[in-house]
């Protein structure tokens, strides 16, 4: 299959509409508990198993309209698949929560292993988007590596001290904010490693 651009409404729709779907189910059943077997789940359990399916078909169509998937967007729906999971079958909120943590811990842990190896991975995945310097790219990797760290630290510091209310707009909000924001602050990097299509690094 030929891979082919996605228009950026249908990109942002398809990567963020679940998050989006997410916040919503759980507004409005956070406070409604659904008995199924005789076994009783809150809300936030019943809307984890409504967003498993619903990433899944965002992430084919996403796979079907441009013909490409990204190692992260297959990592992440294989985590959300396997702790939302736990997290339904237990009946243990839990598990639904620290799968940021859990994300965040192998991407920092993926870009790092490279970096040990004097290599960026993120060039990899991203060279097509962001035309750096070799120079460049190993900055920007050292400080995504860190930030998806600190992203880590946060998501358990948020889940364990304070309200699952807390914990779902930090998920959908906090989270995505702050990977925007991160990106924003690299503009120093962009513009003096930054490189044209002719000259940049193959």
């Amino acid at each position: 299959m030929t891979d082919k651009a996605l228009k950026p409404a249908v990109k942002i729709g398809l990567e963020y509409g679940p998050i989006i779907a997410f916040f919503i189910g759980y507004m409005l059943l956070r406070d409604r508990v659904f008995t199924v077997g005789g076994t009783e789940y809150s809300g936030f359990v019943a809307v984890t198993a409504m967003f498993i399916p619903l990433l899944a078909v965002a992430t084919f169509l996403q796979w079907r309209l441009s013909g490409h998937l990204s190692k992260m967007q297959i990592a992440t729906l294989v985590i959300v698949i396997a702790f939302g999971g736990l997290s339904v079958w237990l009946n243990d909120e839990r598990f639904f929560k620290m799968k940021p943590t859990i994300i965040y811990l192998l991407f920092a842990g993926i870009l790092g292993f490279g970096l040990l190896r004097g290599q960026s991975y993120l060039q990899t995945v991203m060279d097509q988007a962001m035309p750096l310097t070799r120079e460049g790219w190993m900055i920007l990797t050292r400080r995504l590596a860190a930030f998806f760290f600190a992203l880590a630290l946060a998501n358990e510091a948020v889940w364990r001290t304070m309200s699952t209310d807390a914990w779902v707009s930090f998920k959908t909000f906090g989270l995505p904010i702050a990977i925007f924001a991160f990106f924003m602050l690299q503009s120093g990097v962009f513009s003096r490693h930054g490189t044209d299509e002719e000259h940049k690094d193959v």
